[in-house]
């Protein structure tokens, strides 16, 4: 990927509207499977070989087609020649770019046509320098064994040798992606041709991208190429855009990758991916394009001053101090030293429960560090002051919090319901985990949506996670705390929004206009406002923490808590008035009501996360189809008694 504006690539022709493809289905230059995926997915379309066969040795290849298009490849980069210690998916990328490249040519600060990025990445004695040192020796032992047959090559030769080594990681180092599978597992790497290896980066980016695993002799030119490389604030194109987005020659192996809109591209505006994880806040982001990349990102979010609401959010800590002078003189070195003990304590919790998969003490030890933050001593130039630090519940280790506690919460109800004895404690602390865990779900997707607001490039974590929170919630609605005592015809419909119907079209087209997308939004948290207030005392049931978050789609709370009452939960959940405890009750008239609502809040959230990943992804993407499935089943499911019509009417 293009490190330095002096290249970029611009929408041509006209606006491009959100949710549209802007590439065709782009052929990789070079790519390469990670160690582990080689024994169990095909080396040249990454698709997984479901009846391996025993004791083979790779490549594997799922096809002839596959292993007429790739098996060249690998017999003429030199990659066997390496030893095993070292063979790795960035070397085989690399030396497999080798091949169509142009060799014994001068010195270049490209490589296809790829911005190397050579000088910066090698001039730092750092472990990225010495990485590409050690693995360009290796690769040049292994080229020189290919090119003479096994034996020795001229020693005037190998300082040229060792040079083409060093470009062609540097190539792989500055424009490679890692390719996830459909379930968002790491396959492997690759170097994309320049129509998206150009195309720069931004923390605020107005496109993202898919792979396609298709195996297949001829590319699929659904859509067409709708960018063009400039040269940095040119007007014209660089080079003729007819080049890029087509593929050269008839057997075309390697994943495919799509470029997508995810915001409204006017013509003539630059377009941008993320390189990194856009939930980080700046400090972190910069940390971690610089050390790989070697660039420092002045895009208009990291370029903003003050931080904007999303950055300010993601790193607020709160630290008070005994001596309030000590923490004026040195407010910026007390904010740094709470975040690395903040941080160094929440990474060691999920890394333990990673480990040794103590669920139960990974909930204890982060819901205590959430809610009650941490006292800390904090040596300062004036001497040490005690302090109390506090995450600010939208900050990022917050978030990260969050989804681990999502999935620890379902882990303990998951080991309850298989214990051997079963018993009715064991099911009712079952659906009390398993309620938590919708719970918490529930908090990251409104919290993150509530930051997608004022930044709309999170749109791809955002649709994750009302996916997410609507799985769990309707998955709640079927456990076996509730399958005693409800029932109902689950079937998803709703008058008060247009969320289904604009689901539906956008299966059908793929597309979706900015007003009719902002309109249907509204709408959408309109009605799961309306209902989570209804059910989010019961979701929050047991846990101080979400019951001390008055509100997880509405985040007004967080900043006045004058009105925290008008945001409580009411109607059936306000325990007073109904005289029935948040737990599942003898009333099935009261249960089937409340499952209701929650029913419909899962319904709400799960298509709505599968209408953001639609724009995202495409309408025949994996995540896409999976709401659907789940839509679909949820739909067919039979039961005695309907409530479709039943909530429109509360």
């Amino acid at each position: 990927m293009e490190m330095e504006m002096e290249m970029e690539m611009r929408c041509k022709d006209q606006d491009i509207e959100i949710a549209t493809d802007i590439t065709p289905p782009l052929t990789p230059l070079s790519f390469s499977l990670h160690n582990t995926n080689l024994h169990t997915h095909c080396s040249s379309c990454f698709s997984l070989i479901t009846t391996p066969i025993p004791n083979s040795i790779p490549p594997l290849y799922c096809s002839p087609h596959c292993t007429a298009a790739h098996s060249s490849i690998h017999l003429s980069s030199a990659e066997h020649h390496l030893p095993p210690s070292t063979t790795s998916s960035l070397l085989r990328t690399a030396l497999r770019l080798l091949l169509i490249s142009h060799h014994h040519t001068p010195p270049s600060p490209r490589l296809n046509r790829l911005l190397t990025n050579r000088h910066l990445l090698t001039c730092h004695n750092d472990e990225i320098s010495e990485t590409i040192r050690i693995n360009a020796l290796a690769m040049a032992t292994a080229i020189a064994k290919q090119r003479s047959g096994g034996g020795l090559i001229e020693s005037s030769d190998e300082g040229t040798v060792l040079e083409e080594a060093t470009l062609a990681l540097c190539a792989v180092l500055t424009n490679a992606v890692e390719v996830h599978d459909n379930e968002g597992c790491a396959l492997g790497i690759a170097v994309f041709e320049p129509a998206f290896s150009w195309i720069n980066h931004s923390c605020s980016p107005n496109a993202c991208y898919r792979f396609s695993f298709e195996s297949s002799s001829l590319l699929s030119q659904e859509s067409e190429l709708r960018i063009a490389p400039f040269t940095h604030d040119s007007q014209q194109p660089k080079m003729d855009c007819r080049i890029f987005g087509r593929s050269e020659g008839k057997n075309v192996c390697g994943p495919r990758l799509i470029v997508r809109s995810i915001k409204r591209i006017k013509m003539g505006e630059e377009v941008t991916v993320a390189y990194t994880d856009l939930l980080q806040p700046k400090a972190l982001r910069q940390s971690e394009l610089w050390s790989k990349y070697r660039f420092i990102c002045c895009c208009k979010r990291c370029s903003s001053l003050p931080f904007t609401y999303v950055d300010h959010s993601l790193q607020e800590i709160s630290v008070s101090c005994r001596d309030s002078s000590g923490l004026r003189s040195d407010y910026k070195l007390f904010r740094d030293m709470a975040d690395r003990r903040l941080t160094d304590n929440i990474e060691d919790v999920i890394s333990e429960y990673l480990s040794v998969g103590d669920s139960a003490s990974c909930c204890e030890k982060l819901e205590k560090i959430l809610i009650q933050g941490l006292d800390e001593e904090l040596e300062t130039n004036e001497g040490k002051s005690h302090s109390k630090l506090t995450l600010h519940p939208l900050h990022h280790l917050s978030l990260n919090s969050y989804t681990t506690l999502t999935s620890a919460y379902k882990v303990r109800a998951s080991d309850l319901l298989s214990d051997d004895s079963e018993t009715d404690l064991n099911q009712t602390e079952a659906f009390d985990m398993s309620r938590t865990s919708a719970a918490y779900s529930l908090f990251l997707a409104g919290a993150t949506h509530h930051l997608f607001n004022s930044e709309s490039s999170l749109i791809a974590s955002v649709a994750n996670f009302w996916i997410g929170a609507g799985e769990s919630l309707l998955t709640l609605t079927t456990s076996s705390g509730w399958s005693r005592v409800v029932n109902f015809n689950t079937k998803f419909e709703c008058s008060k929004c247009s969320l289904m119907n604009r689901f539906r079209a956008s299966m059908l087209n793929g597309q979706i206009r900015s007003e009719d997308f902002e309109i249907v939004s509204n709408e959408f948290i309109h009605c799961v406002s309306d209902i989570t207030h209804k059910v989010w005392s019961f979701l929050a049931h047991g846990c101080d923490f979400l019951k001390s978050c008055k509100d997880p789609i509405n985040f007004s709370w967080l900043m006045s808590t004058e009105n925290s009452e008008d945001v409580a939960a009411h109607d059936i959940e306000n325990d007073n008035e109904s005289g029935n405890s948040v737990g599942v009750c003898d009333d099935q008239a009261y249960n089937n009501q409340r499952v209701a609502y929650i029913f419909q809040l899962g319904g709400h959230c799960l298509t709505y996360g599968g209408l953001l990943a639609c724009i995202c992804y495409g309408p025949h993407s994996h995540l896409v189809s999976h709401v659907q499935n789940i839509l679909a089943h949820e739909n067919d499911s039979l039961f005695s008694q309907s409530f479709g019509d039943m909530y429109d009417s509360l």
